[in-house]
């Protein structure tokens, strides 16, 4: 969780709510973390990442290793939004 070492980059932590205040302060913790923030808005937000947390857990349980996380990947200048997996090797 602190300072994640993942070859391939920082990953994605993905946050919601309704206070800009409380998100700032989360932020900070996460960029102090070397994490990469994703803003996802408002609380209802968090309803669609929550499933995310599942689909995380579905490798660790496979193969009884935790060194993975999710990073998302915005290509300019378009809409299409990817997400996957990265293993610490």
């Amino acid at each position: 969780m602190v300072h994640p070492d993942l070859k391939e980059g920082k990953p994605s932590m993905f946050i919601a709510g309704n206070s800009d205040e409380a998100k700032g302060k989360v932020a900070e913790i996460l960029n102090a973390f070397n994490w990469d923030i994703q803003d996802m808005g408002k609380v209802e937000a968090a309803r669609a990442t929550e499933p995310l947390c599942m689909l995380w857990c579905i490798p660790g349980f496979l193969k009884n290793e935790w060194n993975h996380a999710f990073r998302l990947l915005v290509k300019q200048g378009a809409l299409r939004i990817l997400f996957f997996i990265i293993h610490k090797r």
